[in-house]
């Protein structure tokens, strides 16, 4: 990206670079868009599963950061210290994946959409899945 906004930089006179200094900057607003709208369809995700798994009281945590890794923690019934797995590379995944799968079959489905978290597209469908059907 920054590659991407030093080569727009580097024009002939000031038109041109103003003209590359908006192209930029509505690409970087375009950018922050897509990924809220992902952060609060995933909110809205972790908050419908909370409360189908009875766990109305903390439904919120899934709006704030560091919390929603513990209500999903409580939500697939594993002890609170896992938290600290979740800081290790690599082992993080492992640890979402299992903690994904332990919501899937809290939620009645089958614990193979846990494993899908990992996968680039489903990981957007899952969670969506998880929450939304019976």
């Amino acid at each position: 990206m920054l590659y991407f906004l030093q080569v727009l930089g580097q024009s002939e006179d000031a038109a041109e670079g103003a003209a590359a200094g908006g192209m930029a900057l509505g690409m970087i607003c375009c950018y922050w868009i897509v990924l809220i709208g992902f952060y609060v369809y995933m909110a809205l995700a972790l908050q419908t599963i909370s409360k189908k798994l009875g766990v109305t009281d903390k439904a919120w945590w899934a709006w704030i950061p560091i919390l929603n890794i513990l209500l999903m923690l409580e939500l697939a019934n594993k002890e609170l210290w896992w938290i600290i797995l979740m800081f290790i590379p690599i082992v993080n995944i492992v640890i979402m994946v299992i903690v994904w799968m332990a919501i899937a079959e809290a939620r009645g489905k089958p614990n193979w959409w846990g494993i899908m978290m990992i996968i680039p597209v489903m990981n957007i469908i899952a969670p969506g899945y998880l929450a939304w059907t019976e």
